[in-house]
């Protein structure tokens, strides 16, 4: 019985949090007076699939994120460490997402690059869930969530494109012969 009350309570101070960072115009942003990044413009993925479909080739967990919107917990996925030199791609249509040499250690707990492969490799959108304002990362290929990108990112961009380890393939760079 308490402890359904103190929920209650905590659930009320988040939400209240989350109206008070709207109303000051702080929310989306980590870094104060900071504007989120650049939205895409309207775009629709190439490769379209129905929810059966995707069941059927990808994990539960990726389903969960790539299809859902959901996120790992952090210092969990399989990337979150990885140093190794590569590409990473979509987990669910392969498209190049990401450069190892942009991967940096954010200190998050979730793989984060400072920059996309290329510009059109993923799609950047409003993502308003949880009382707040984000931008949300989506597979420009399949529209596939990603995860966020933040303004307290390393030089040269300043983003912090923080990724779910689910949503990603490694595709490691061959060996020098």
């Amino acid at each position: 019985m308490k402890t359904n009350r103190i929920l209650a309570c905590i659930g009320a101070m988040a939400a209240s949090m989350a109206v008070c960072a709207l109303v000051l115009g702080q929310a989306g942003s980590p870094t104060s007076g900071k504007s989120a990044p650049a939205r895409s413009a309207p775009w629709k993925p190439s490769v379209v699939k129905t929810a059966a479909e995707w069941h059927k080739v990808l994990a539960p967990d990726q389903f969960e994120i790539l299809r859902r919107k959901g996120t790992e917990p952090a210092f969990t996925g399989k990337y979150a460490h990885t140093t190794d030199k590569g590409t990473y791609l979509c987990a669910a249509c392969g498209n190049e997402l990401f450069s190892s040499d942009t991967k940096f250690d954010s200190g998050t707990g979730w793989p984060s690059f400072w920059q996309p492969l290329r510009k059109d490799a993923v799609h950047n959108d409003i993502d308003r869930s949880f009382g707040e304002e984000r931008t949300e990362v989506l597979c420009y290929r399949c529209g596939g969530h990603l995860g966020h990108v933040f303004e307290d990112g390393p030089k040269p961009t300043g983003l912090r494109y923080c990724m779910n380890s689910a949503a990603l393939k490694f595709k490691a760079k061959p060996a020098p012969k």
